[in-house]
């Protein structure tokens, strides 16, 4: 197909509307930042909101437009922010708590992203099938009402088989039957869901891949209704450029291991140092994502199911034990204002070690440092955080102890058919765009400016900080080794039985 006879993706974009579910989350924001800067003639975007603590949706999306992400937009562009419109509803609750009033105003939406989900490991079973896969059926069931709709793109994720280890772009039988399930959840209450929780999901690691596994079922059921889209990042991380260098808004990945061992409380990962860490900077996924939407709508027949693998481990490989070494190579230079001691860290695959290593060096200095809180009159959290830190990294062991294979030839199909308008402002291709090193080193600065919410004009300081944290790191192991060796060569007196030891069977060689 000759794509110069296509509309580009802006001209595809223009004048249609959209709905996206999980748009205050850390994908949604990305895209919806993304469609505002580079379609400026899109419709309205909807973007299902519920209230949360005390604030009601008008207020949320009024907290929304002033976050970091849409920075350029306010600068450059900011008559498209009053694009987006605020809709009150629920993904977890059936038609998702969307009123007829606000249905009527959305009926000429033409392109729906599906982002939202619970990315929580430890969900009750119930609360993440209402959430992940009613949800899911929800939408498309909403979809369906939709007369000129092009493009509907379900984001899930490359873990949802997790007992698959080479993952193409197909779809893997299921676990169990999804609208059997969610019957089940919605019949049932809590507690007897979590108690045959790892009989019906199979052993899988946790309700969050199995949830969001029966979603993908569900879309793959609605495939002959919808024009479908199935994208299944990896671990989204660190933008590379858009909407600015080292924009992140969450600590997942190898951000939050690079964040734990640059302000000294992760000393010790348990994991195999070996493995590869799928990482995915999000808006190579958000571009990957709307030229998919954009193939969707003028290329391809409502019945067929396009599938794609968004990782980089086959054009970028990373290891867990090269992030833990690139973090302590960049720590001199981006070091964080808060940081609690000299930063270090290992990997290590061997799980009594790391179960010593966090006694030693993660529990016990906690202890310590909550202690001296405690007497300067400060709130104690450090020993708090580091229990969030190993119950988080027993979460994931399953996943940094084992290994997969993503194939993604469809993804990377997708730049073949951009014309060179659109490959300036949509190509994806992590290999040619990204320098490994300086990309870490945007999302460690990144980190301080978006998460920590640190100021650059205090990293003079934050750098002075981490130089006496070194010296007193290096000045307490001094004395830690010096005592050791004392008791060890004095107290024990292991030189001269080594001594007699010799001499005994250098005696009994010599006769």
């Amino acid at each position: 197909m000759d794509v110069t006879t296509l509309p580009t993706i802006p001209q595809f974009f223009a004048g249609r509307d959209v709905f996206l579910t999980g748009g205050s989350g850390f994908m949604g924001k990305a895209t919806i930042e993304k469609i505002l800067y580079a379609c400026p003639a899109v419709g309205n975007i909807y973007v299902l909101l519920r209230p949360k603590k005390g604030k009601g949706i008008e207020e949320r999306l009024q907290l929304l437009k002033q976050e970091s992400v849409f920075e350029r937009i306010r600068r450059d562009k900011p008559e498209q922010l009053d694009k987006l419109v605020p809709v009150a509803g629920d993904v977890s609750v059936l038609n998702m708590g969307i009123s007829e009033e606000d249905e009527k105003a959305m009926e000429n939406v033409s392109i729906v992203f599906h982002v939202a989900a619970s990315v929580r490991f430890d969900d009750p079973l119930k609360d993440a099938i209402l959430m992940n896969a009613r949800g899911t059926r929800e939408i498309c069931r909403f979809a369906e009402k939709l007369k000129n709709l092009k493009a509907m793109m379900h984001v899930s994720t490359s873990y949802c088989n997790p007992d698959w280890h080479d993952i193409e772009e197909k779809i893997y039988p299921p676990y169990a039957d999804w609208q059997k399930t969610i019957k089940i959840a919605e019949t049932y209450d809590r507690e007897l869901l979590d108690i045959l929780a790892p009989k019906f999901t199979s052993f899988q690691p946790n309700t969050y891949t199995f949830t969001k596994s029966l979603a993908e079922q569900i879309i793959n059921d609605f495939k002959e209704k919808l024009p479908l889209i199935l994208f299944r990042p990896s671990i989204v991380i660190s933008a590379v450029s858009e909407p600015m260098a080292g924009w992140i808004d969450n600590f997942n990945g190898p951000v939050g291991l690079l964040v734990g061992c640059g302000i000294g409380i992760n000393r010790t990962l348990y994991s195999n140092p070996d493995n590869v860490a799928d990482y995915t900077p999000v808006d190579i996924a958000v571009r990957a994502m709307l030229t998919a939407v954009w193939k969707r709508g003028t290329q391809e027949p409502i019945d067929r199911l396009p599938i794609y693998n968004c990782s980089t481990s086959d054009v970028r490989p990373t290891t867990f034990d090269e992030v833990v070494a690139l973090g302590k190579e960049l720590s001199p230079q981006w070091p964080f204002d808060k940081t609690l001691w000299a930063p270090g860290g290992s990997v290590t695959n061997w799980k009594m070690y790391n179960y010593v290593k966090v006694i030693l060096l993660h529990v016990l200095p906690a202890i310590i440092i909550d202690t001296a809180l405690k007497v300067s009159g400060q709130k104690p959290f450090v020993l708090r955080l580091q229990r969030r830190i190993y119950q988080a990294n027993q979460a994931l062991a399953y996943f940094v102890l084992n290994t997969w294979t993503f194939q993604n030839k469809n993804l990377y199909s997708l730049n073949e058919g951009l014309q060179d308008c659109d490959l300036r402002l949509f190509q994806f291709n992590f290999e040619i765009n990204t320098d490994v090193r300086k990309y870490f080193s945007s999302a460690i600065l990144g980190t301080r400016r978006y998460l920590m919410h640190e100021k650059d004009e205090d990293l003079p300081k934050a750098r002075i900080r981490f130089q006496r944290m070194r010296m007193l790191d290096k000045a307490i192991k001094a004395v830690v080794y010096s005592l050791l060796s004392y008791y060890l060569i004095v107290r024990l007196e292991i030189v001269p039985m080594l001594v007699r030891i010799t001499n005994t069977n250098m005696a009994q060689y010599m006769n």
